[in-house]
């Protein structure tokens, strides 16, 4: 469900860029000079590829005391997701040694990452580090770091999803659903209002609302795949289907299958909807005047509980690895280790940017910034969450796709279980084939 990134202008991508390459050019020539292509050199400096994200500005901010911290110059670039992903495929393609630190999202590249042979296993870093505190980190995102036995990544951003609704109208109603029974109920009632109100609105695209579905799945008992083997034809499953389907086709603003985070969040921002579950990292958009007409009227609620309670996603939307190629692993195992440290994921997360430690989320201090039910929302979501929102496997879009063929039926309103049927036939297919890639 990760929301996080965010886009350059033209001009500026195009000075960040030609700045990078300058930066990358000397230290290069540098590198040769000083280490004859053995160790670097003093001078080389620690390379961080990472995401245009609010973290990655916070920890750009304080680069200097870590500069200070390991006696070597840091170069930083951020780019935004789609970037920063055909960096690593040119770079690390041609186990380039001009990255060292690698922000990666560990559900959705991690697996082909580690496939690849692009990550260092940190295992022993982390769990022979007391001061790190590795069973400090939630669990469900921890066990997402983890990969083929090694841990690979260390999770610095999480998210989950929160139910936003309209307090002034939801309140006198008896206050915000617990369950996704009295949300159907409420949303379908409230629907009824007229003048282009909606009960909910939510992702309904084929491949975006996976996601989002996933808390749904999970709360109705459901999973993507038990034991390597396709599970959306199972009862849960299909329950799950029809629910979400019915929720967005009775309550839910027409065009709902092509209706994306960009197309379904304006929605309840100009408050035109009761309901809305989406990622809660998304919370400053409702609190902006400048795009928001519900900054005084929404509130924040866990997600709702269904047949097997609440089950919402709790997942690590960036992570810190350390690229196979890195000359410089130590010193990137520092950056990690201070960055993701229990003093830094406590500092950072008191900016309100939700992070992956129990003892931060555990301190009153650092949830100051979010709003007082939001807070306890999200807390709630860390303590029952599921490690996933997607299926784990090497091609996950094309997972997505074959995932989400059911939702858009459920949400055209047609018959459901031929549907899930169909797709479970062929993501088993694909399992079979994605398998076949993880062995070779």
């Amino acid at each position: 469900m990760s929301t996080s990134s965010q886009s350059f202008s033209r001009r500026s991508f195009g000075r960040l860029a030609a700045a990078t390459a300058l930066a990358a050019g000397g230290a290069a020539a540098l590198g040769a000079c000083g280490t004859g292509g053995g160790k670097p050199s003093a001078n080389t400096p620690l390379r961080i590829m990472a995401i245009n994200h609010v973290w990655s500005q916070a920890i750009a901010d304080r680069i200097e005391e870590f500069e200070d911290r390991i006696g070597r110059r840091v170069s930083m670039t951020m780019l935004t997701a789609d970037q920063l992903s055909n960096s690593y495929n040119v770079k690390l393609n041609a186990s380039g040694t001009d990255v060292d630190v690698m922000m990666v999202r560990a559900l959705q590249e991690q697996l082909l990452f580690s496939h690849n042979g692009w990550l260092a296993d940190l295992t022993g870093y982390v769990e022979g580090d007391a001061g790190f505190r590795w069973d400090d980190f939630q669990e469900a995102p921890r066990g997402r770091s983890v990969t083929g036995g090694k841990v690979l990544s260390v999770p610095v951003v999480t998210e989950r999803p929160a139910l936003y609704y309209r307090r002034d109208i939801v309140e006198p109603l008896g206050g915000p659903p617990t369950t996704l029974d009295a949300m159907m109920d409420m949303a379908l009632d409230l629907s009824d209002r007229g003048d282009g109100f909606f009960g909910y609105v939510g992702r309904g695209q084929r491949n975006g609302a996976v996601s989002t579905w996933s808390s749904f799945l999970f709360s109705f008992g459901g999973a993507f795949t038990r034991d390597g083997r396709s599970t959306i034809a199972d009862r849960d499953a299909i329950a799950a289907y029809e629910y979400y389907g019915k929720l967005l086709h009775d309550a839910g603003p027409p065009g709902a299958t092509n209706m994306s985070l960009e197309q379904a969040m304006p929605i309840f921002a100009q408050g035109k909807a009761a309901f809305y579950i989406d990622a809660d990292a998304i919370y400053t958009s409702f609190l902006d005047p400048a795009v928001s007409t519900v900054q005084e009227t929404v509130g924040f609620a866990p997600f709702p509980a269904g047949p097997a309670g609440s089950k919402p996603s709790n997942v690590p939307s960036w992570s810190l690895g350390i690229s196979e190629f890195s000359r410089l692993r130590d010193d990137a195992w520092e950056f990690i280790r201070w960055a993701a440290g229990p003093e830094m994921s406590a500092e950072i997360q008191g900016l309100g940017i939700p992070g992956a430690r129990e003892s931060a989320w555990s301190d009153p201090a650092t949830l100051a910034t979010f709003p007082t039910d939001l807070a306890d929302a999200m807390r709630q979501g860390t303590l029952n969450g599921v490690g996933a929102d997607r299926p784990d496997v090497l091609q996950v879009g094309r997972a997505r796709d074959i995932v989400g063929r059911p939702l858009v039926a459920g949400i055209l309103g047609q018959s459901v279980p031929g549907v899930a049927r169909d797709a479970d036939a062929e993501f088993a297919d694909f399992l079979v084939r994605d398998n076949r890639h993880r062995e070779s």
